[in-house]
C-alpha cells in the first residue's frame, strides 16, 4: 500500500512524469488543437503516454488537464465540457499507471499573457469548476503549474483549500530570476503560500534546468516545505519545420541530484521532456536518501521584504560620439576587419544601464551595435526606439533584428517603413523563437513569412514597391543580413540553405556563436565561395553554469569538450576572465579568415565584449580614437 502523499515527500524524492503536449507533438499530433479534448476523443493515446512515463520510472502523474478550464476550452468551443474532460483525465491516468503511483490534478494558469484581463471573480469560478471536477474524479492531490503571478497563484490555492484538504503542489514559471511577474520575491511568495496551505512549492516550464537551478540557489530553506522542479528540456529550436528541444537525458540526470541536494522532493520534466529524460532522472536518484532540510532559526524569518518598483535614475544626456561612418557594413567589411556587438535592450523601463553599456561599446570602436527582437521570445523594450536613441545620442550605427514571429505582413511593412523614416537601414532577419516558450506563453506566434520571404520583401522595398505590389513613391535602402547556424552535423546542408538566403537578397551573414577553432576553419572552407561577407559569431562564456546552459539548453549552440573542461569549476571574475581568454583564442583562428566579427554580449557583461573588441583592433593594427 502506497504511503500518504505528504508522508512520501518526507521520505524520498518522488519522480514526476514528463511533458504531455510536446510529447504528443513529437508523436505526430498537430498543434492548434485541444490536447485536453483527447481525454474524450483519444483516451488510448493519453493512456499510452502515461504508461510510457510509468515504465520509465515516474511515480507521480499529472492528469492531462493543464488547459482544461472554461476560459481556455472556450477557444475550441468546449467550455461546456470542463467536467467531462477533467474527470476523464483522472480516470485515464488511474487506469494507465500502477497502484504505487500518485495521480494529481493538473491546473494551469488562466491569466497568462493575453488572458490577463480576466476579472478576479471569473478566475475564481473557473478554478473552482475545474478543481471540483478533478476532485470528483478521485485525484490524490492537485498541482497548480506554470503560474507567473503570485496573485493568481493565491486565487487558485485558496479555491483549492475551500474544496479539499488534499495535498497541493504549486509551481511558478521562472527564467532564473528572483521575483514573480507581479513583483513578489519567491522567498516571500513561498512563505505566504505555505501559510495559505500549500504542501509543496517549486518551478516548472519557461526554462531548462539551468534557469530553475539559478532561482533555487537564491532561496533559503523553509521548514517543512519540500520543493518541486519540472524543467523544460532547454529552449526550443525550429529545425526542418519542427520544434525540437536540445537538452539530453544525461544532462537531466546530472541536474537531478543537484536539485535533490537543494531540497527538491519532486523532480520531473516539462516541455520537451520524454520518457528517456524521466528514465535518466529515475536512474540518477535511485537509492538517494534526502537530507533533512535545515529549518529557519527560531525567531528568524528568511522572508525577503517586498518593495515597490525601484525609481529609475534621471536620464542624463550623453554627449555624441560622432556621426556614423558613411560606408555600409558590407562596404566596410571589404576594406578592413569590422566588429558588430550585440547588446540586449532592457526587460524593464529603465534604459540607464543600456545606454551606459552602449556608450562604452561605441567608445571601444565597435562598428555597429545590434539589438535582438525579443530573443528567446522574452519580452524586451522595442529595438526600434532604442536604435534611434543610439543613433541620435551616440552616433552609433544600429543594426536591428526583425523576427518573423511577432508581426504579420501589415505590421512588418509598417515597422520597416518606420525604420526607413528615421534612418535605420541595417537589419538582420530571423525566424524567431516560438512565443509559447517565452515569458508570455499565451501570446501567438504569427509567422506570416519565412525568413527567406521576409528578405525578398525587404529588398522589394528597396525597389520602391510595397509588400502588396503598390508603388511607395520612394526607394528604401536597407542592408539585410541573414542568420546562419554552423553548429550542425551536416554543415554542407546548412550552407545550401544559406545559399538560398543569399539568392533571396541577403547582403551579409551573421552566424551563431562558435566555440571551436576547427569549426571556424570548416566554416571558412565551406563558405569561401559565397559572394557576401560573413560575420563569424562569438559569445564569451561567464561561468561553468553558463557553459552547461549554453551547451545543453540553447538551440543552435554547441561547446567543444575542451571549452567545457576549461570552464569547469569557474564562476565570477575567474569565470569571466577565462571566457575572455577562450574568446581571444577563437578570434586568433577567425581573424586571418574572416573580416567580419560578431560578438554577442553575455548577461549584460559589456566589459567582456569591450575586451574582445579591443583585442581585434590590437591584432589588426587599428587605432581607435
Amino acid at each position: 500500500m502506497k504511503a500518504d502523499l505528504r508522508e512520501a515527500f518526507g521520505q524520498r524524492v518522488i519522480i514526476g512524469d514528463g511533458a504531455m503536449g510536446t510529447f504528443l507533438y513529437q508523436l505526430g499530433f498537430p498543434v492548434g488543437v485541444s490536447y485536453e479534448e483527447y481525454n474524450l476523443l483519444k483516451p488510448d493515446v493519453i493512456a499510452g503516454v502515461h504508461k510510457q512515463y510509468y515504465d520509465a520510472g515516474a511515480r507521480l502523474f499529472e492528469t492531462n488537464t493543464f488547459s482544461a478550464n472554461r476560459e481556455k476550452l472556450s477557444k475550441f468551443g468546449l467550455e461546456h465540457e470542463v467536467a467531462a474532460i477533467n474527470k476523464a483525465g483522472v480516470a485515464i491516468a488511474r487506469q494507465a499507471v500502477g497502484a504505487d503511483a500518485y495521480v494529481v490534478g493538473a491546473v494551469g494558469s488562466i491569466r497568462a499573457a493575453r488572458r490577463r484581463n480576466i476579472a478576479t471573480e471569473q478566475l475564481v469560478r473557473d478554478f473552482q469548476e475545474q478543481i471540483e471536477a478533478l476532485l470528483e474524479g478521485g485525484v490524490d492531490g492537485l498541482l497548480l503549474e506554470t503560474f507567473y503571478d503570485m496573485e493568481e497563484m493565491l486565487l487558485a490555492l485558496r479555491a483549492a483549500r475551500q474544496l479539499t484538504d488534499l495535498p497541493v503542489i504549486g509551481q511558478f514559471a521562472t527564467d532564473g530570476g528572483t521575483t514573480t511577474n507581479d513583483g513578489f520575491g519567491y522567498q516571500e511568495a513561498f512563505e505566504q503560500l505555505k501559510a495559505e496551505g500549500a504542501d509543496v512549492l517549486g518551478f516548472n516550464c519557461h526554462s531548462g534546468p539551468n534557469g530553475i537551478m539559478r532561482t533555487m540557489e537564491k532561496l533559503n530553506p523553509i521548514a517543512g516545505l519540500p520543493f518541486s522542479v519540472f524543467p523544460n528540456a532547454g529552449l526550443p529550436g525550429y529545425v526542418d519545420g519542427k520544434y525540437v528541444f536540445g537538452a539530453k537525458p544525461d544532462y537531466f540526470a546530472e541536474n537531478a541530484l543537484k536539485f535533490a541536494e537543494l531540497g527538491a522532493r519532486l523532480v520531473g520534466g516539462c516541455c520537451g521532456t520524454t520518457p528517456e529524460h524521466i528514465a535518466a532522472i529515475a536512474k540518477a536518484l535511485q537509492g538517494y536518501t534526502p537530507r533533512t532540510a535545515p529549518a529557519a532559526e527560531k525567531g528568524e524569518s528568511p522572508i525577503v521584504v517586498r518593495t515597490g518598483p525601484v525609481a529609475a535614475e534621471p536620464e542624463q544626456p550623453i554627449e555624441s560620439a560622432g556621426q556614423p561612418a558613411e560606408p555600409t557594413l558590407t562596404e566596410l567589411v571589404k576594406q578592413r576587419h569590422t566588429v558588430i556587438v550585440e547588446w540586449d535592450t532592457p526587460r524593464d523601463l529603465d534604459i540607464g544601464k543600456f545606454m551606459e553599456g552602449a556608450k562604452v561599446l561605441q567608445e571601444a570602436g565597435v562598428d555597429s551595435i545590434t539589438m535582438a527582437d525579443n530573443a528567446l521570445a522574452v519580452t524586451r523594450m522595442s529595438n526600434l526606439p532604442m536604435g534611434f536613441l543610439l543613433k541620435e545620442k551616440l552616433g552609433a550605427r544600429p543594426l536591428l533584428h526583425i523576427a518573423c514571429r511577432d508581426r504579420n505582413l501589415i505590421g512588418t511593412q509598417s515597422h520597416l517603413m518606420g525604420m526607413h523614416a528615421i534612418g535605420l537601414d541595417h537589419t538582420l532577419v530571423i525566424t524567431g523563437d516560438p512565443s509559447r516558450f517565452g515569458d508570455l506563453p499565451g501570446a501567438s506566434s504569427v509567422y506570416d513569412m519565412t525568413s527567406f520571404e521576409m528578405i525578398r520583401l525587404i529588398k522589394q522595398l528597396n525597389e520602391g514597391i510595397a509588400f502588396s505590389g503598390k508603388p511607395l513613391k520612394h526607394k528604401a535602402n536597407f542592408i539585410v543580413a541573414a542568420a546562419f547556424n554552423p553548429n550542425v552535423k551536416h554543415l554542407d546542408k546548412m550552407v545550401q540553405r544559406l545559399e538560398k538566403k543569399i539568392e533571396a537578397g541577403a547582403d551579409f551573414i551573421m552566424t551563431q556563436p562558435v566555440y571551436d577553432a576547427k569549426l571556424i576553419e570548416n566554416v571558412y572552407e565551406s563558405t569561401k565561395h559565397l559572394n557576401v561577407p560573413i560575420f563569424i559569431g562569438f559569445m564569451p562564456i561567464v561561468s561553468e553554469g553558463n557553459a552547461n546552459f549554453l551547451h545543453n539548453e540553447v538551440p543552435g549552440i554547441q561547446l567543444s569538450e575542451e571549452v567545457r573542461r576549461r570552464m569547469s569549476g569557474l564562476s565570477g571574475e575567474k569565470g569571466r576572465a577565462m571566457g575572455v581568454q577562450i574568446g581571444k583564442e577563437l578570434l586568433d583562428a577567425a581573424i586571418p579568415r574572416f573580416n567580419g566579427i560578431y560578438i554577442m554580449t553575455p548577461m549584460h557583461f559589456y566589459d567582456m565584449s569591450v575586451q574582445l573588441t579591443r583585442y581585434v583592433w590590437e591584432k589588426t593594427g587599428r587605432t581607435v580614437t
